[in-house]
Parts: structure tokens; C-alpha cells; sequence
């Protein structure tokens, strides 16, 4: 396979393009310290990591904003920390202000001049908005866990994007499927039966932060280290 041979590209949204590491840690820092907790960075994201995935799991129907506050919750119970209303609300509210990758605007404009763009994301609607507005990009589709009813890493959101990519005349085979996260993306994208290309943003760091460790192997087709680096290579 050649990065030319395909048609469209399909984008998870949240560590790919959006650095939500960095919005997670804006909120949760803050609350971490104001409750004496002096936990690094790095280890909030990895208890915050596997609280959400299985929040995403039990409630699929939940939007995200729902997801976060509840995951906020149920770490400050882990941590032994409380969590007020205010301080769920703010993380549940934080979406619109997680940064873009700096590299993510820019990468985006060059590859919508040859490929269709597509988003499936573990996101809403309403959140997304905001983040469409940093990432400056006209997308052929966008498909949420709002819109499915479920989140990624479930299956049926690949299914949602096969039909998509079907209902905007997409060939078959003529579709890759772009992602940092091995749990959330390129277990069930390949699954399906896509092909796969890894934004290894977190390629300088140990560790898995705000993303789980995935269940199985799994070899993405290609892997580069940032979305600029993608783009040039599919120029």
C-alpha cells in the first residue's frame, strides 16, 4: 500500500489533532493541588486513563460531558480527594478549550487538497464544535459517540464509519483510518478490516497517559510522530 493509493482519510479527534492530554491536565492539576495532592502529570493522566474507558463503557448512551464529570467523580474516590459540583463542571465543560496540536491546522489544509476528511471521534456534538474552530478544517462527515451511541473502542462506531464512508461514495479499500490512540483506534479499526496510520504523539514518553494500554497487539500500517510529518510523507 501506498499513502496515495487511498481516497479518504478518517481522523480520531482527541490526542490526535486536539491535545487533550494537556486540557485534561489544565483542570486536573489545579484540583490535584488545591486537595494536597502532589501527584506528577503524568500518573493523574494514567488513573484518569482506565476510570474513563470504563465509564465510556457502562454508559455509552452518557454524552461526553457526562462521561468527564463522572470520571472526575469516581477519580477524586480513587485518590481519596473530593470533587465538588464546581470542579466536575469544569472538567466537563473544558472540550472547547483543549489546544490543537500546533502542527494540526496546518497538516489538515494541505491533506484536504487531496484526500476527503472525515472525523469519528469519542466526543459530542456540542464539544466538537469548539474544537472544529481550532483545527480551521471542512470535514466531508463527522461522526460522534453522541450520533452512535457508543465510544470507541466499541466496535459499532466502526460499523457507523464503514456506512458512512459508503454513503459518501467512498470505494472500498479507499479509506485509512488516522489516530495516536492503539486502544481507542487501531484494535478495532483493524478489526474491521481498515488500514491504519499511528500519530505516535506521545513517541518521546514513556508510558501510555490519558490512553490505555491496548488489549492486543496491533501494527498500525504506518507510524509517524506528528500530523506534520504524516502530511509531508502523504504529499
Amino acid at each position: 500500500m501506498r499513502l496515495s493509493d487511498f481516497e479518504a482519510l478518517s481522523f480520531d479527534c482527541y490526542g490526535t489533532l486536539i491535545d487533550w492530554e494537556a486540557g485534561l491536565l489544565d483542570v486536573l492539576i489545579p484540583w490535584a493541588r488545591a486537595r494536597g495532592l502532589a501527584l506528577p502529570g503524568e500518573e493523574l493522566l494514567t488513573r484518569y486513563a482506565g476510570i474513563e474507558a470504563s465509564v465510556e463503557a457502562e454508559h455509552p448512551a452518557d454524552l461526553y460531558p457526562e462521561v468527564l464529570a463522572r470520571s472526575m467523580r469516581l477519580l477524586g474516590g480513587a485518590l481519596g480527594a473530593e470533587v465538588t459540583g464546581d470542579d466536575a463542571a469544569r472538567l466537563a465543560g473544558s472540550v472547547p478549550d483543549w489546544p490543537a496540536f500546533p502542527d494540526s491546522r496546518v497538516a489538515l489544509a494541505a491533506l484536504g487538497g487531496r484526500f476527503r476528511l472525515i472525523i469519528l471521534s469519542n466526543v459530542d456534538r456540542a464539544s466538537f464544535a469548539g474544537s472544529k474552530a481550532r483545527l480551521g478544517a471542512e470535514f466531508a462527515s463527522v461522526i460522534t459517540a453522541q450520533d452512535v451511541g457508543s465510544y470507541k473502542p466499541a466496535q459499532r462506531n466502526f460499523e457507523a464509519l464503514a456506512r458512512e464512508a459508503d454513503r459518501l461514495g467512498i470505494r472500498p479499500g479507499g479509506l485509512l483510518h488516522v489516530a495516536q490512540s492503539l486502544f481507542h483506534d487501531h484494535v478495532p479499526a483493524k478489526r474491521a478490516g481498515l488500514p491504519t496510520v499511528w500519530i505516535n504523539r506521545r513517541h518521546a514518553q514513556t508510558g501510555w497517559g490519558a490512553t490505555p494500554r491496548p488489549p492486543a497487539p496491533v501494527t498500525p500500517d504506518w507510524e509517524f510522530p506528528s500530523m506534520a510529518a504524516f502530511a509531508a510523507a502523504a504529499a
